[in-house]
């Protein structure tokens, strides 16, 4: 960003409001030193801001020094060419991972409207460039009932987050994988965002259980007056993924992998499998809707293995075997 020469007043005001924004308190000597000229001056660039609509605070005494006023909607921060660009990085990144929200979308056009141009051309070029391999979260409408697969409002996962810290409990609307609607009362544990997607995980009031739901299929969120607190121990990201790795699918697996513990955990996610040490191997505990595509997992996997059950997934490895064998001679 261009600013007026660094003798200039004016660009020193606007660096001391830059000090200001980057530190909660800061003394009147370090900004003195800092902008290079005596404490004095620095009282009058307070003012200056001041008068400009910048509210600054003066803290006297040995150890007083100068703030921001807590809660002041700033005017648009001052950030360097390195910072801008780490913005953009971060909210294109942000985006493709399911940032919540059209937050993300309205800040990136608003900070590619204010860079200097040919920062500017050179995040655009980034931006034609750059691919990912995970694929793109589509964001769900900010009114509409939450779609599968998208991202959740940012007023949601923001008041989610305040309940948790304020142990305040929160009416739930939520529409389920079938599109079923319920309203239920959960006392949130926490917050995980885990592969591309965001949960809520706490104590559900309709079952009596610990729950973990999705957030993007919340339909609403609305904190209540009751209060509660979180057993000890309570470790909410491994609620959600225990939670994922139980989810009801087709078959029950078992599958006995002829490696390492360590070496298992490489490969196998935690929310994809339960994985036990065991004389001659690591048991292998899963479930999956279709036992082909469970073929092609432990064959992907690498490690020799031993099936336990069900017995059908010996015939759809044997399949998956001949059709490779077929290939192969092609």
């Amino acid at each position: 960003m261009s600013y007026p020469s660094p003798s200039h007043p004016t660009t020193r005001v606007l660096a001391m409001l830059e000090l200001l924004q980057a530190n909660h308190r800061i003394g009147g000597a370090e900004l003195a030193r800092r902008l290079g000229v005596d404490e004095r001056t620095v009282r009058r660039y307070a003012a200056r801001l001041g008068d400009l609509g910048v509210p600054v605070v003066a803290e006297r005494g040995r150890h007083g020094g100068y703030r921001l006023m807590p809660g002041y909607k700033l005017p648009p921060l001052m950030l360097t060419d390195d910072e801008a660009a780490a913005v953009v990085l971060g909210l294109l990144a942000g985006r493709r991972v399911g940032l919540p929200g059209q937050a993300t979308e309205s800040a990136l056009a608003k900070v590619q409207r204010v860079l200097p141009a040919a920062l500017r051309e050179r995040i655009q070029a980034l931006r034609e460039t750059l691919g990912f391999t995970l694929p793109a979260r589509e964001p769900a409408p900010g009114t509409a009932a939450p779609a599968a697969g998208g991202a959740p409002g940012i007023g949601t996962v923001l008041t989610l987050a305040a309940a948790t810290r304020e142990r305040r409990r929160v009416r739930l609307r939520y529409r389920s994988r079938q599109g079923e609607a319920s309203e239920r009362d959960l006392d949130p544990h926490g917050l995980v965002f885990h592969s591309g997607r965001w949960y809520v995980t706490g104590h559900d009031h309709r079952s009596g259980e610990t729950r973990t739901f999705r957030v993007d299929r919340v339909v609403s969120a609305e904190p209540g007056t009751a209060r509660y607190e979180i057993p000890a121990g309570i470790d909410p990201v491994r609620q959600v993924t225990r939670s994922l790795a139980n989810v009801p699918y087709a078959h029950e697996v078992e599958v006995l992998l002829e490696t390492t513990l360590a070496q298992a955990r490489r490969r196998i996610p935690a929310a994809t499998a339960t994985l036990t040490e065991q004389d001659g191997g690591v048991l292998m505990e899963t479930r999956a809707e279709h036992l082909d595509g469970m073929a092609l997992m432990l064959a992907g996997l690498g490690f020799p293995f031993a099936i336990r059950r069900p017995g059908e997934l010996r015939d759809h490895v044997r399949a998956l075997a001949r059709t490779l064998h077929e290939q192969a001679g092609r």
